[in-house]
């Protein structure tokens, strides 16, 4: 199990465009590299990760991680690493799936990755359905917010009964 460094990733740009490509392969489950937790804040933003309820990290040079709805990376919030989700080629562009960690997005965008189980609008997992969350790895602050968001649906309904 060995974990890389920032140097094994590079940026690419490309018409303002911006992917993180790595320089070497990987096996699935392997750690690629950690994921930087210097600069916390409390509010989403295009450069942080939310790695908490209310705690997102400025993510440096994995800001360039671009979403997918099929990605070959998670990033694991608890360990703070990144992991290869599959067997990934040197050269190729790194993705994750931004619901995994993001319960809002600070800037929704229309999803354009061609797969099969594309969630067509990314603006976070508060706005997915469960069939859809549950096809992918979760962080714990997305399990446990979603847990929250349905006992509190569950209680609402319940008062309406009542009424």
């Amino acid at each position: 199990m060995m974990v890389t460094t920032m140097e094994m990733l590079s940026i690419r740009t490309e018409n303002k465009f911006r992917t993180l490509v790595t320089k070497q392969a990987y096996k699935k489950g392997e750690m690629i590299c950690p994921i930087p937790s210097e600069n916390m804040v409390d509010k989403p933003n295009r450069f942080t990760v939310q790695i908490g309820k209310d705690r997102h990290t400025h993510v440096g040079k994995l800001a360039a991680l671009n979403h997918s709805c099929d990605p070959n990376v998670i990033l694991d919030t608890e360990r703070m690493f990144m992991m290869a989700r599959r067997d990934i080629a040197k050269g190729e562009e790194l993705s994750f799936f931004y619901p995994a960690t993001e319960w809002e997005m600070q800037a929704p965008f229309i999803c354009l990755c061609g797969s099969a189980n594309c969630i067509h609008v990314v603006a976070g997992a508060r706005f997915l359905p469960l069939s859809t969350l549950e096809m992918h790895y979760l962080s714990p602050h997305i399990r446990e917010m979603m847990i929250e968001l349905l006992n509190n649906t569950e209680l609402h309904l319940k008062k309406l009964q009542e009424a």
